[in-house]
């Protein structure tokens, strides 16, 4: 008799665990919502592609063994950089990082090499790599950690390695220094992959939980250690949003979930629960978390949906939470970023490496005004880097002057269960078209 009521106490407690409690239940009342442009992160997107395809250019050009590329060499180029221009004419219009010359024996043939002050900003990106190795680690020895396997593609790795700030060739460059932290293996489809040699749990610990652990919400996040409370999502909404009486209710409600870290192991988790889908949100908090411009694209996410232990069609959750992430169109993509990352279309805690691109973006921009003009025209080297260090957060800021981060169109307010899945589903079916 003792034995059997202590059984059926036992059940009643697990039961009444808050996370199985939501597990079983899907009580919270979801509103449909219209996606909505952010006119101050699309510009971001905007100018960072071309940013982008420049910088991976300039590694490309460094790796030729004759130290310039050839116009044959790069004419499929265009989709790979992510250009919405032929290759031929995006180096062309920046002179001051792109030298052009004919080639030795084809003097037809057009060939480009890097100019002097494109080789100062990169031995400038070399040192700020080296000086900032550790962190490098650590971001990526966390992204490891997220993956049910702890292993990841190589190919998938390179496709985020300016997102996550790896230094290029990392593989040869950075991996083989610390084989205490990472070690080479063939995945199960035969690809090669990066996989954690041990768990460090000194890492273990979400963004969202770093950023509660000091500071106006200490204390919180001491119940939250506790298992008092949980832990609440910075939320943005676009204008007009965070003001509904239905979107507040429901982000109260999703709130209050208890919070998963995504370090933790989610298997126990019924994959069709409320629990599961803030512990995705969380997934993607962190990861973008990760990267140094709080950005990356939709696919790059894509390719590491499983190991990640994300839903198949998880765009949605970028669209359902629109006070915690942004989706893009720009630039013939898909892009999404973290909202709380930014201030009136800036980052709000740069990287070193975001600053010395922000210099390159100086450079380029430059370029395009001595376009077709006289190459003895262009300033010196000094005087671009010089300016560089004081123009570039100055002019960025005055782009933005007039352009609200909320700056958005209209909204609309929509029921809620069934016909919320189905907006989020055609949304999902708009976005892959891309």
């Amino acid at each position: 008799m003792f034995k059997a009521e202590t059984f059926i106490s036992s059940i009643k407690n697990l039961i009444s665990h808050p996370q199985i409690q939501h597990q079983q239940w899907r009580s919270i009342v979801k509103v449909r919502l219209k996606w909505v442009k952010n006119r101050s992160l699309d510009h971001v997107i905007d100018i960072e592609t071309d940013l982008k395809a420049a910088c991976l250019l300039k590694n490309a050009i460094k790796r030729s063994a004759t130290g310039f590329l050839t116009a044959k060499s790069f004419a499929d180029w265009q989709k790979l950089l992510g250009l919405t221009v032929p290759v031929l004419r995006f180096l062309r219009r920046y002179p001051t990082l792109f030298e052009e010359f004919p080639h030795p024996r084809y003097a037809n043939l057009p060939c480009f090499r890097l100019t002097g002050t494109a080789l100062l900003l990169d031995s400038q990106e070399q040192s700020i790599h080296k000086a900032n190795e550790n962190d490098t680690i650590e971001r990526l020895s966390r992204v490891l950690m997220m993956m049910r396997s702890r292993t990841a593609p190589l190919q998938s790795l390179h496709s985020l390695k300016w997102d996550l700030g790896l230094p290029d060739n990392f593989e040869k460059v950075l991996i083989p220094k610390y084989p205490d932290y990472f070690s080479f293996v063939k995945a199960p489809t035969g690809v090669s992959a990066l996989r954690l040699a041990g768990w460090r749990e000194e890492f273990a610990v979400s963004a969202l939980e770093r950023s509660n652990e000091g500071g106006e919400r200490g204390d919180e996040y001491r119940e939250f250690k506790r298992g008092q409370t949980t832990l609440a999502f910075p939320m943005n909404f676009p204008r007009g949003y965070g003001a509904q009486r239905k979107v507040r209710a429901w982000m109260e409600e999703f709130q209050k979930l208890p919070y998963i870290s995504p370090y933790e192991d989610s298997r126990h988790i019924d994959p069709n629960s409320e629990l599961m889908e803030k512990r995705a949100v969380g997934v993607l908090h962190e990861f973008l978390s990760l990267t140094i411009h709080k950005k990356t694209k939709r696919n790059y996410l894509r390719s590491l949906r499983e190991e990640l232990n994300i839903p198949h069609k998880f765009t949605r959750l970028f669209t359902r939470y629109p006070g915690i992430f942004y989706l893009s169109l720009k630039c013939k993509t898909t892009t999404v970023a973290l909202k709380e990352g930014y201030r009136r279309g800036k980052l709000v805690n740069p990287h070193p490496l975001v600053r010395i691109r922000q210099k390159f973006y100086h450079v380029m921009r430059t370029g395009l005004l001595y376009r077709g003009k006289d190459t003895n025209l262009i300033p010196r080297e000094d005087v671009l880097l010089k300016d560089s260090e004081n123009s570039v957060e100055d002019k960025e800021e005055d782009e933005n002057e007039n352009e609200n981060e909320d700056e958005d169109e209209e909204y609309e307010e929509f029921g809620t269960g069934d016909e919320y899945e189905e907006e989020t589903t055609d949304t999902e079916d708009e976005f892959d078209k891309n």
